[in-house]
């Protein structure tokens, strides 16, 4: 086999249907076919054991079959037991083929008793609802986009729900949030007023005013003045408290944005693609996770530079923002056409040349519909796609489900594998060298002197052809969603697969025919705040009853997995999803369209998993991220001193130190060799430099053996 690349497509920008203000393609750089089918990844690991607690339930009829929640947010939020417990959600539906696109909300109780309707009552064409229910007053929150007025651009508005004595629907008068066209002048002087800030987020959080929440709603400019698209944040948010939701008082609203995002769309010289999601955690800081691409504007090349952006207000939206950013790159290597032979992966711009083992990598990419959360220790994360790269190509074929984890307390990031998990403990994972010994080609397919390395592919998306929408279903298809940590550390990543769909009509496999018409849904759970990922549970209507007759599309967990109890030493939690039942596979809504608007079914599910033990033990020379190794520190407050006490049940290196609560180092007290046992460490109030440090709250934070606890404390002069 020729082990040259065939490139497929160029680099293009697809503007879709106005009337629907789909987001525009994003990926800078170019498909190149693998020219292999590749081998099927086979589990390495039990499934965990699942049940349906709720069986698949028809929500509505829809003739809108595309993103039926927001593009960066989970738009089914659980609802606690003490607020009556259930599940909220929100997604945009047309009720008949022509009528108008709406926004719905829908209530679940416990007992599956469901309400739905319309949000407003307004006939306007409105989409991409975006959701949170407040865990402290608990009410429900929306926003959306609609064209509320005369002229062409859509405006975002928002409202809250009563939600008394368990009964929703006490909807307030929506607020337009919102009036676009808008006015944004960039720290570079450049003023622009035709941004148009759809496709809202809405977070909560709590308000620097006592008895008072915060809420945040942030819109995306659909417009651009550089290269291409590149989608600038506008953020209002405004207090309250649980009397101003029930009664329906009017809120204050007061405006943010990201200055450096602000040049970003008006820059001619470089053309930077964000993606990214809205986060605030409980000490008041609001974050603004994703990554972008960059683009030399004139020449049309790729620029190098960090692309994981973490942006940060730590000061509940009023303060400045600032950016930390880190390479999602990982350091892969070219393996030999045959053995002993040159590169498999040529350069087509360099007369098929091999490239150096240097140029392969894998990064971040065709993961523009990401969603960012907090976990129970403070950490952010999202879930993507990582794929192959090899100069101004890359590899569809070869993208796998990672994730990152953003330490706002050291400023560090971290990528984690979620599937498929390497086997080697010193790579990640290298589909020709999946088993010892590691650094070679595992297998050779074809025969000398036409012979290539086998390896395996995936296909993460919900469809199989990448040619339909004009090229751009990967961008636009793309929907992998990850649930906050519950108190019991417990997540969930979903997104879906049509890789046997993919070999049964690309390449006529009659091993995959009947999945030639069917969409696949893909859970890996955490037990440990993400540390570890299971082995996928797989739903689809081939192999899963409850399935039959359903082709998922629009795959949405809700924000929260309930711990329901204990088997044996394994937690158990129940996971709740919204999806779209597609009747025809495809979207009609996009052009050019797949298929006819023959509609779908808005539906929910609920799952009852048993996770796995976390693979972090003491087998592996590591520690269980529940251990509790750091003890509080005595006495707290203090003045000048105080004692911290920490417990090495392995000798290991070890790191305990103090940061301020902006995340920046103040002191390092440990840094090296630990003995197993108890330590105890003083801290007296000085930083690195030996200067006293003013009162207020400081953090300190163990790190050993792939453990990390944090504690805080307080410094009262």
């Amino acid at each position: 086999m020729k082990k040259t690349l065939l490139i497929t497509m160029a680099l293009i920008l697809i503007v879709a249907a106005v009337s629907a203000k789909e987001m525009q393609m994003g990926t800078n750089q170019k498909p190149a076919e693998l020219n292999q089918q590749g081998l099927r990844l086979n589990p390495t690991r039990d499934v965990p054991a699942h049940t349906f607690s709720v069986l698949p339930t028809s929500i509505i009829t829809s003739y809108y079959d595309y993103m039926i929640g927001s593009y960066n947010s989970i738009p089914m939020r659980f609802v606690a037991d003490q607020f009556g417990g259930g599940y909220f959600m929100t997604f945009h539906a047309r009720r008949q083929p022509a009528s108008q696109r709406r926004v719905f909300y829908t209530y679940v109780d416990p007992a599956g008793t469901s309400s739905v309707n319309e949000i407003t009552s307004v006939q306007n064409w409105e989409g991409y609802p975006t959701m949170t229910f407040d865990p402290v007053v608990g009410k429900p929150l929306y926003s959306w986009h609609v064209n509320a007025d005369a002229d062409g651009e859509y405006e975002i508005q928002f409202t809250s729900d009563a939600f008394l004595g368990g009964l929703p629907g006490l909807i307030n008068d929506p607020v337009l949030l919102v009036d676009n066209p808008s006015t944004m002048t960039s720290p570079s002087g450049v003023t622009t007023t035709n941004n148009e800030f759809i496709w809202p987020t809405v977070e909560v959080g709590p308000s620097p005013i006592p008895g008072k929440r915060r809420v945040y709603v942030l819109g995306r400019n659909a417009e651009t003045n550089t290269g291409g698209p590149s989608e600038n944040a506008y953020i209002a948010y405004a207090d309250f408290d649980v009397d101003d939701i029930e009664m329906g008082n009017a809120l204050t609203w007061s405006y943010t944005s990201i200055p450096e995002m602000n040049n970003w769309n008006v820059d001619q010289a470089v053309w930077r693609r964000p993606f990214h999601s809205l986060a605030v955690t409980n000490d008041g800081n609001v974050y603004y996770v994703g990554y972008h691409f960059a683009q030399d504007t004139v020449n049309e090349v790729s620029i190098d530079e960090p692309d994981m952006d973490v942006f940060i207000c730590d000061n509940y939206g009023q303060g400045t923002w600032t950016r930390v950013s880190e390479f999602s790159k990982l350091q892969s290597w070219n393996p030999p056409a045959s053995p002993g032979g040159p590169g498999y992966f040529t350069d087509p711009d360099n007369g098929d040349t091999p490239y150096p083992d240097s140029a392969m990598i894998w990064q971040l990419s065709n993961s523009s519909h990401l969603n960012a959360v907090v976990d129970s220790e403070g950490n952010l994360q999202i879930a993507g796609l990582w794929a192959l790269n090899a100069g101004q190509y890359y590899y569809p074929a070869l993208q796998f489900v990672k994730q990152y984890i953003y330490n706002p307390l050291n400023q560090t990031f971290q990528i984690r594998e979620v599937y498929p998990i390497s086997e080697n403990p010193d790579d990640y994972f290298q589909p020709w060298d999946m088993e010892a010994p590691w650094g070679v080609v595992d297998e050779w397919g074809g025969t000398p002197p036409d012979q290539y390395p086998l390896m395996a592919s995936d296909w993460n998306f919900p469809h199989w052809d990448s040619s339909i929408h004009g090229d751009a279903m990967m961008f636009h298809y793309n929907n992998i969603k990850i649930s906050e940590s519950n108190n019991n550390q417990m997540m969930a990543i979903v997104w879906q697969n049509s890789v046997r769909a993919r070999w049964a009509n690309l390449y006529s496999d009659p091993d995959y025919t009947d999945f030639a018409n069917t969409p696949e849904v893909y859970i890996s759970v955490s037990p440990d705040n993400g540390r570890t990922w299971s082995e996928p549970i797989v739903l689809n209507n081939v192999e899963t009853p409850q399935f039959a007759g359903i082709k998922p599309m629009w795959v949405y967990p809700a924000d929260q997995i309930k711990f329901v109890g204990m088997q044996g030493q394994n937690k158990v939690g129940r996971l709740g999803i919204m999806m779209y039942d597609d009747y025809t596979w495809g979207s009609a809504a996009i052009t050019p369209p797949v298929g006819q608007n023959d509609g779908g079914r808005v539906m929910y599910f609920e799952l009852e998993i048993v996770f796995p033990l976390s693979e972090v033990s003491n087998d592996d020379g590591a520690l269980p991220p529940v251990a509790n190794l750091l003890q509080p520190n005595y006495p707290n407050p203090f003045n000048p001193s105080t004692t911290i006490t920490f417990n090495m049940p392995l000798s290991g290196n070890a790191n305990l130190a103090v940061y301020n609560v902006k995340g920046q180092l103040v002191k390092t007290l440990v840094a090296g060799s630990v003995t197993s046992g108890d330590h105890k460490v003083v801290w007296n109030g000085t930083d690195n430099g030996g200067q006293s440090v003013s009162s207020g709250v400081y953090f300190y934070r163990l790190t050993t053996n792939g453990h990390t606890e944090t504690r805080k404390m307080m410094l009262m002069k």
